[in-house]
């Protein structure tokens, strides 16, 4: 058997082997991490960006919701009765401090009378129409077909009382001249339109007693329309006139 013999470690030998050197941990890059959360902030910003479209759109269609309303397609004076060429339907975001009538009562609002002289373009208000009747019981009506020289210059609107005065023809009758003109009172129920020859059709009431008299004056077209005094300085009512004499006003 062969014998070996192995040297003695001397002094200044280690008798023990070294540790073998660890590789220190890898720890990922600034840049790489910001790569991994940047996904993840992409996705929360396109989340929240349309969570805020979908707020807006909600905002948009709550705040300009339009809703059908009746408004005036041309100017209608007081007193006269609307009709359906009067009236036009409009849309308008819904606003609870305007309060126009639905473009559903357009068939119940049609023959109602306006309280006051209405615009073109004007949203129609309750307030803005009546039907209460502007003939009192027991009163005929007589239509005025009158030229401009004939009306006075201030436009007459229903509800006001005027004065119809007779001006027959002086060379025909030679006593018209020495005579007072006769005069009828009269309240103004319909301001017509006006011609483009520049006539105009006044309805007025009057009593049964002056209704054919009247008729005669207007057949003949020798009469004048003039504004009654006013009393109090407010607008004359519309009370029903008392059968007018044949003598001055």
């Amino acid at each position: 058997m062969d014998t070996r013999n192995f040297p003695t470690p001397g002094a200044g030998t280690a008798a023990l082997a070294p540790d073998p050197v660890r590789p220190a941990p890898h720890v990922p890059s600034r840049a790489i991490r910001a790569r991994r959360r940047r996904p993840a902030v992409l996705a929360m910003a396109v989340a929240l960006i349309a969570a805020g479209g979908l707020g807006g759109a909600a905002l948009y269609t709550s705040s300009g919701q339009r809703i059908a309303v009746l408004a005036v397609a041309r100017d209608v004076p007081m007193g006269q009765a609307l009709t359906a060429d009067d009236l036009v339907v409009a849309h308008i975001a819904g606003d609870p401090a305007l309060r126009p009538l639905d473009a559903r009562d357009r068939a119940r609002t049609v023959g109602l009378r306006a309280t006051t002289d209405l615009k073109r373009g004007a949203l129609l208000l309750r307030a803005d129409l009546t039907s209460d009747p502007a003939l009192q019981p027991g009163q005929q009506v007589v239509g005025l077909a009158a030229k401009r020289t004939q009306l006075p210059a201030s436009r007459l609107q229903p509800g006001l009382q005027v004065l119809v005065v007779s001006t027959p023809d002086s060379k025909a009758d030679g006593s018209a001249a020495d005579r007072t003109p006769e005069t009828l009172t009269a309240v103004v129920v319909t301001v017509g339109r006006v011609d483009t020859d520049g006539s105009q059709v006044v309805d007025v009431s009057v009593p049964p007693a002056d209704g054919p008299r009247l008729a005669a004056w207007v057949a003949t077209g020798r009469f004048q329309v003039i504004l009654a005094p006013r009393a109090g300085g407010g607008p004359t009512a519309a009370a029903s006139p008392a059968p007018s004499a044949s003598g001055g006003a």
